[in-house]
């Protein structure tokens, strides 16, 4: 009995400097949590399915011409483009991304419908491509397991599973169950190379959920992709927080910011999310990371809150000026849009100070 109290003992006490060890966003329950600072959701909050889908048949559902380029143009571009470093959306958080000679894929989505089987959100926006029409990918980025991310029909159907794969702690067996070769894990701050890329995964201001028993259970997070001098945010899903002052100070300036603008209006249920940031505080996100410029994501594909589908185009905008860019600067893409790095990433020179005659 004594020798088994003392091995109980020292179990406990294993498990205890463990955990004082372990990250403060590791609970000891085995979830994770939001970073220090980050806004909490209230206990006032009531969700409603039915208020959701009364409200949701309100919405003015037309989708404007321009809002996306005709399949023919999308295939064109990507010949075009192939020998350059590029940026192209196909929808919602799904975008190709090439740099030199490493093509990226950011949370894929090629469903119909953002949900188990045949349910979800159904898209009103089909892809720019097919998953058999994208080009060869090496590197496949996912940030967190929400059905509008992650998607298991993509996975499993994916067609270049020879590809590297990087996820957020606990998310790697999502692939490996598909054959998947090259999976990795990593914790906040944890950075790993790929071919001339650096990849660092930082923290957001998410959750994560796929079921009635999981939620917490796998992380979420930012990527920062560092690529000949040049830095690239592609933000998981997140909310404004304390962090992003931090991130700046550690890792600004940034390029470029790519970050969710749209699903934050839940009224009449409750005011906005607190896990996706409205036009408005993506701005200050960009800001605060001290990012020369922002392009736009998430919105435009499915229905996932309440504010009109155009809305945060319009915001993301028109506020522009209001966090220090210039409107030209915060930028929206057409689905199918396909734009060289060198261009989305041209110098403001308005943003310039010439120097004076006696400076020179």
């Amino acid at each position: 009995m004594k020798k088994f109290l003392f091995i109980l003992f020292l179990i406990i006490i294993t498990n205890t400097i463990a955990m004082e060890n372990k990250p403060s966003h590791h609970q000891s329950n085995g979830t994770f949590k939001n970073p220090e600072g980050s806004p909490e959701r209230s206990g006032k909050i009531k969700w409603s399915w039915s208020t959701f889908n009364k409200e949701k048949k309100k919405l003015d559902m037309t989708v404007p011409k321009s809002h996306v380029l005709n399949k023919n143009e999308v295939l064109k571009n990507l010949e075009l483009y192939k020998d350059k470093d590029y940026i192209g959306w196909i929808g919602h958080a799904t975008f190709l991304i090439k740099l030199g000679n490493t093509t990226i894929i950011t949370d894929p989505v090629f469903s119909k419908n953002a949900g188990p089987l045949i349910f979800g959100p159904k898209r009103y926006v089909d892809p720019a491509l097919s998953l058999k029409e994208i080009p060869k990918v090496d590197l496949f980025l996912l940030t967190h397991n929400h059905y509008d991310h992650q998607d298991t029909a993509t996975i499993r159907k994916f067609p270049y599973k020879d590809a590297n794969v990087i996820v957020p702690l606990k998310l790697g067996k999502y692939f490996t169950k598909y054959n998947y070769k090259k999976v990795n894990e990593l914790d906040w701050y944890q950075t790993i190379q790929v071919n001339d890329l650096k990849i660092t995964l930082l923290p957001a201001v998410h959750w994560s959920k796929r079921s009635l028993t999981d939620t917490n259970k796998t992380l979420w997070g930012n990527f920062l992709i560092e690529y000949k001098n040049k830095k690239i945010l592609f933000a998981c899903d997140t909310g404004y927080g304390q962090i992003y002052k931090k991130l700046g100070e550690k890792f600004g300036p940034v390029d470029l910011t790519m970050i969710n603008i749209g699903a934050y209006d839940f009224r009449p249920m409750f005011e906005k999310s607190i896990y996706h940031t409205n036009p408005e505080e993506a701005l200050q996100v960009a800001k605060d990371l001290k990012s020369r410029k922002v392009i736009g994501t998430h919105w435009g594909t499915f229905v996932l809150s309440l504010e009109p589908i155009m809305e945060p185009p319009v915001r993301f905008k028109n506020n522009a000026e209001n966090y220090g860019f210039q409107k030209k600067d915060a930028i929206i893409f057409k689905i199918g849009e396909i734009r060289p790095l060198q261009e989305i990433l041209a110098v403001s020179y308005t943003h310039l100070t010439l120097p004076t005659n006696r400076e020179v």
